[in-house]
Formats: structure tokens, sequence, C-alpha cells
């Protein structure tokens, strides 16, 4: 067999075998990977090398409970899968927001949504915002953005530190795919991403680049005749696209493999939000902060394989994401960030040691009147510690609604035990009306600014779903 395909074989073939059978054991497909094996040292030593690039997948929409490493029964997510096997998978995983501009603009600076201001339809992150491209770019990294979703447009300042940050022109699609999400209408689909960025990576694949992805089909319900393995409900053809798009990602992948890159990769996976089907009552996200809506997952691959693959228990969140790659890289980090380095968590896990003390309070926000502007703020705040997550909710002056949920209990976050719990209830409220009522300013002195956005960026945006 030759040395190329040996590199492809891992990724291509377990997108392949899932529709017929999983594979249940990774014997198989750890002979084509030749990334060399790494323990807690080579984890630390990545500050001191230079020649490690960063590829960021952002999958809009992916809840963590629908990918098998996170524990689901069915076969929805093989190349995640297999990176989480040889890399490090964050178990409880938090989003700061249920929609998109608002989470990604508090990933990307590392600060809660009610610090970088972003949270309305019309906010956009001003120039002073120092964003993780920025640090890149100055540390000499090739730096590209490549983005179907039209809330982190360049106009909404997501393109700052960005060399080239661009949405591929949309392909005609193959007859085989399937659009089966009636309220969206976005053209292409994530193989202009995957052929975009490979396109990139064969004029840029020999500098040291950082390489960024949004992809969309999970939030549009894409699929193709391939990864039509799970039914025809909302519920399964959303499966269906988990599938199809991480078929996708093994293609590039197997690209990285091919070419040399993957043993000089740092591969980061993560998402903006969950998605909701039903289980309170309401559809899709962007409405409330529910656990469908907010826990995700979180997994970095790196340019060695980790035997085994090891899981963070303690609670992570999308504010942790950029001070922990920027810690891993030994590059300088974000300005006042509320997130935190979770290097040492990292450490302690491949090193077989007891985590540090899990003591991190964890908030995911949303405005739920973000694209009326008509109408007044109605913010929604769930506290997550430990087990717990209470939803505190104002609707209007002197009206708020209250939620607590044990997870410990109830894993799925279905009852609510506020009066079996005053005191956590007590606690957690507090923490929920400072949080909102008296928040820092963000390190650059200021809030966000206003756009107006002319008719067919609206048009655009509307394409995804949105009423706005």
């Amino acid at each position: 067999m030759k040395e190329g395909s040996r590199r492809v074989w891992p990724f291509v073939l377990v997108g392949g075998l899932a529709l017929v059978a999983y594979l249940s054991t990774l014997v198989e497909i750890t002979t084509g990977d030749l990334r060399p094996k790494g323990e807690s040292a080579d984890v630390y030593g990545l500050r001191f090398r230079d020649d490690t690039n960063v590829l960021f997948v952002l999958i809009d929409t992916l809840r963590a409970d629908r990918l098998g490493a996170y524990g689901y029964d069915r076969e929805t997510s093989p190349t995640l899968d297999y990176l989480a096997s040889t890399g490090v998978r964050f178990a409880r995983h938090l989003s700061q927001s249920s929609w998109t501009k608002c989470s990604m603009a508090s990933l990307w600076t590392s600060l809660y949504p009610v610090r970088s201001g972003v949270t309305r339809f019309d906010h956009a992150l001003p120039e002073a915002a120092r964003l993780p491209a920025e640090v890149f770019r100055e540390a000499g990294f090739t730096t590209a953005g490549i983005w179907r979703n039209g809330w982190v447009a360049a106009n909404f300042g997501f393109d700052q530190g960005f060399e080239v940050y661009e949405r591929p022109r949309p392909r005609p699609v193959p007859p085989e795919v399937r659009r089966d999400n009636p309220h969206v209408q976005l053209q292409g689909t994530d193989l202009d991403v995957v052929e975009n960025a490979i396109e990139f990576l064969r004029i840029h694949g020999r500098d040291r680049w950082f390489l960024y992805l949004h992809l969309m089909d999970v939030h549009q319900y894409v699929y193709d005749e391939a990864s039509a393995a799970f039914g025809a409900s909302y519920s399964d053809v959303y499966d269906n696209s988990i599938l199809f798009t991480d078929t996708n990602l093994g293609r590039l992948l197997t690209h990285l493999a091919d070419t040399g890159l993957l043993e000089k990769t740092l591969v980061v996976v993560t998402s903006d939000h969950g998605e909701a089907f039903s289980e309170r009552g309401y559809e899709g996200h962007a409405r409330m902060v529910d656990r469908e809506t907010t826990e995700i997952p979180l997994i970095l691959d790196f340019p060695f394989k980790l035997d085994p693959g090891v899981t963070v228990d303690v609670r992570s969140r999308n504010v942790d994401v950029w001070p922990t790659v920027l810690d891993l890289l030994g590059l300088p980090a974000l300005d006042d960030s509320d997130g935190r380095s979770l290097v040492p968590e990292i450490l302690a896990a491949v090193s077989g040691e007891a985590p540090p003390a899990d003591e991190t309070l964890a908030f995911s926000f949303l405005d739920r009147t973000w694209g009326q502007a008509q109408k007044e703020v109605q913010p929604v705040v769930a506290v997550v510690e430990g087990p717990y997550r209470f939803v505190y909710g104002v609707d209007g002056p002197e009206r708020t609604t209250e939620q607590l949920f044990d997870a410990s209990e109830d894993r799925l976050e279905r009852r609510n035990v506020i009066a079996e719990h005053p005191d956590v209830a007590d606690a957690l409220r507090e923490e929920a009306r400072a949080h909102l009522e008296d928040p820092a300013d963000a390190p650059w002195g200021g809030g966000p600014v206003s756009v107006e956005l002319d008719a067919m960026e609206l048009n655009q945006l509307r394409a995804l779903g949105y009423e706005l």
C-alpha cells in the first residue's frame, strides 16, 4: 500500500463504513494514522514548537449528545469520534448563547455576551476588539476564515486579523444532496467550504497557518443519499446531516494526512449552540438557553496521538477555547478575558492525575427580542454550577421566570426542582442578577457598534431561517 493511501485510509474508511456497521474498536483505523504517539510532555511542548498550525472547525448548531463520543447510540460521527479517541474530549462544554452572532462574538473575544455587548441583530464588534486571528497574524501565521453563516460576516466585525475572510461561491448542488429544513434556503453546501480550504492549503500549506471553517449543513439539515441512514423525522434528518458533515470533515482531514500536515496541526472542533426538538415545547434555537441549545462538543486533537484519548470532565465554556489554544501554543493571551486556560486540566487528564478543583461558574445568555428592534430587551440567563442549571428570565418590569434543574438526578434537565433546593436557587439567582445588572466593561472600554443592514443582507439572514 502506498504511503499516501495509508494516510488517507482512516478517515475515508470510517466515513464509508458508518452506513453499514460502526467500527466498535479503533484498532483497524489507527493503521493509517501516521502521527506519532504523544504524552503530557508533548502537550506542554507545543509552546516550544514553531511548526504547529491551527485548524478551527465550527460546526453550526451541533448538540454534544448527538455524537458517539458523547454517548449517542447512533453512528452519526465516526470522524469526530476518532478525533476524540486520539485527542481530548471536554465532556461538559457550554456555549455562551443559543444564537450564532451573540455566541460567536463571545467565543472570539472570550467575553460573556453581557460584556462583549453583541446581543442584538444590528450589533457588531468594534475595531478596538482584539480577536485571536490578530494574535495569530502578529505571530507570523497566515490567517484565513471560510464561512457560510451571514451572522459572522465581515460587517459584524468578525474578519479582524484574517488576511482572507470569505464566503465561498456556492457550486451547483449534486442531485443526491437533500435539504429537509423548509425554513432554510441558503445556497451551496459545506463541500464548498472544504474545497476552498483544500485550495488554501495547496497554496499556503508550507506556511504556518490558522484556518477557521464555519460549517452550516447541520444547521440547514442537509445530507445526501449515502448519509440518509436514520429516518425522515425532523430529529432523524438532523442526525443524517451530522453524518454528512462528519464525512465531509473526514475528506479535509484525509487531505491533511495525505500531505503530511496532520502531524503539524492542532485541530479544534466545537459549535456555537445546539438545537431543540420539542423537549420543552419549541424547536430550533435562539429562543432559550436550555440544555438542548447550549451543551455542545469541544474536541482538541494534536499533531500527535494520545493513546488512549482522554476526557476532561470539569465544566468548560466557549470563552475558554482561545485562552486554552493560545496557552497551548505559547502565544499572548487575550485581554481581560472571562475565560481561562484549560491546559492544567488537559495535562492532568493526559498524565492520569486528578484534575484541579472544578469551581467554575458558567453563563449562557440570550436577549429573546434580539431580532425585533421595536421591542424592549428580554434577557434570559442560565447559570451553571456543578450539576445545577438555574434559568432566570426577565419578562418585563418586575416580571421574572425561574427554573432550577439538577443534572445529577435528572440528566436531561426536564424537572424543575426549585422548590426542593431553595438555598441553591437563592445563591444562583443572586449570581444571575449580578451577571445581568453589573457586567464589567469590555477591554476596549465600550460596547458594540451598530450597523445598518441593507435589503440583501437581511434576505441572506432570512435565508438561514430567521425572522427579521
